[in-house]
């Protein structure tokens, strides 16, 4: 009964990227939907693999990328894309209705090595000018009492 009741409720997995960061996800969160790009890149990659035996994986990645700016109808994934978004917010929807919550992250720390940039100082105004305006008055005054 008791194991029935665990595994209702939301599981977190603990991720640390890195020494002392961790971040904490809910691992029955929706993913975000794929871009129309992503949607048409997934399809064509193995075509473009035939066509272009030897490349590297970077290489057709930038093919992929010349391909698809090139593309004159994308509407196709276009739609695709718009489908996969407006079930990920009824997914997304539905999950926040059943208790699910924003993800907690940590604060990122600073990096070893890099200062933090202090603020810029401001310039100060010289009082300068203003002293020597008031000294002419009091000469004006001397000469006047002559």
């Amino acid at each position: 009964m008791r194991a029935k009741a665990l595994l209702s409720e939301p599981i977190w997995t603990v991720m640390s990227s890195s020494g002392s960061r961790t971040r904490f996800k809910m691992t029955d969160k929706p993913k975000r939907p794929m871009s129309a790009y992503l949607l048409w890149l997934n399809s064509a990659r193995s075509k473009i693999k035939d066509d272009n035996p030897g490349l590297k994986v970077t290489e057709i990645a930038k093919k992929a990328g010349e391909i698809w700016r090139s593309m004159y109808d994308k509407s196709e994934w276009e739609e695709k894309a718009a489908k996969a978004k407006e079930q990920y917010i009824v997914d997304l929807e539905s999950f926040n209705a059943n208790g699910g919550g924003p993800v907690e992250k940590k604060k990122k720390t600073q990096k070893r090595g890099k200062k933090a940039k202090p603020a810029p100082k401001t310039k100060k105004v010289k009082q300068d000018a203003e002293d020597d305006d008031d000294d002419d008055d009091d000469k004006d005054d001397e000469n006047d009492s002559e």
